[in-house]
């Protein structure tokens, strides 16, 4: 499974978290796209929508678990697609920003 360190992501990067709604709602990253892991199949299309054409998609979840399964489906299915290593929790822990639908600092949940 392709890996990236959160160090290695760049501001403009295309992030998809897979989170579920009330860990999204607790914070996230800004910019990111949110399509919980369990809603994923269905909303397919918003993501083949939203995402660069010739990009990758850095897939994040709480942990690494969920966005691996969700990374792995992702290049089956011919997309550039790699799993964020250690998810929210070490993006909180590296300082990077968490924040709120209101733009209010967040937290992981």
């Amino acid at each position: 499974m392709p890996t990236v360190e959160v160090a290695d992501l760049k501001d403009d990067d295309f992030l998809l978290d897979v989170r579920e709604n009330d860990e999204w709602r607790a914070g996230h990253a800004a910019g990111a796209l949110h399509i919980p892991i369990s809603e994923f199949v269905a909303r397919y299309g918003e993501l083949t929508e939203a995402a660069p054409q010739d990009g990758r998609v850095h897939v994040i979840c709480r942990s690494g678990g969920r966005s691996a399964q969700v990374a792995m489906y992702l290049v089956q299915q011919g997309i550039d697609a790699v799993n964020v290593e250690g998810g929210m929790q070490v993006w909180e822990a590296a300082g990077r920003p968490v924040v709120t639908d209101e733009g209010q600092s967040g937290f992981v949940l």
